[in-house]
């Protein structure tokens, strides 16, 4: 299983969105937590069907090209995840973008049938996941639900497994106080009171 992070992304939607502001270390994903994540009910196969035991392939997209994140590429690397450092002279680049594009694309050509996780919100994906659900890969995205593009969202119907990066995945240690759309099913009135 491969698990790919728009590190921009989720971090912008959590900032901007959630918390109207930068978010404090405490407010930030556990990236173990995410990694250790099993998006689907039953293990990844090979194409011959066989059971994979390999341990998810992380990689967390970066744009290094304004700053540094030498301590937090340390920690990411401490806890099994591939820091994908990209950048670019051009400032207007979404480097990002390209390289999970690429790297989607490499996966469809060169790993028949393997699992594909996406941290994003964003809708610049979609050739890419489309043409995965497509060629029969099992694909999620971890996002906070809310904020999901409306285009992926609607590949739910096609298979995609979408799953909420605090309620799910259980990525953070305290809640964010989010307001958002609950099953009448799944209502919990207790928090509120």
């Amino acid at each position: 299983m491969y698990i790919l992070i728009d590190g921009e992304n989720i971090d912008a939607t959590l900032g901007v969105n959630i918390l109207k502001r930068s978010p404090r270390g405490e407010e930030r994903p556990r990236w173990d937590r995410v990694l250790e994540f099993r998006a689907f009910d039953s293990p990844e196969k090979d194409i011959d069907g066989t059971v994979m035991e390999q341990p998810a392939k992380g990689m967390f997209f970066l744009n290094v090209s304004q700053r540094t994140a030498a301590p937090f590429i340390q920690a990411l690397l401490a806890i099994g995840w591939q820091p994908i450092q990209l950048t670019s002279a051009d400032p207007e680049r979404k480097v990002v973008d390209e390289g999970i594009q690429r790297t989607l694309d490499a996966i469809l050509l060169e790993r028949p049938g393997a699992d594909v996780v996406i941290g994003t919100h964003d809708v610049d994906y979609l050739p890419q996941i489309e043409a995965l659900l497509d060629a029969g890969h099992r694909v999620s995205i971890i996002c906070f639900r809310e904020f999901l593009a409306l285009p992926l969202a609607e590949l739910e119907d096609r298979g995609l497994v979408i799953h909420d990066l605090e309620l799910d995945v259980q990525a953070f240690n305290i809640p964010l106080h989010r307001t958002h759309p609950v099953d009448i099913d799944d209502f919990d009135p207790y928090p509120y009171l």
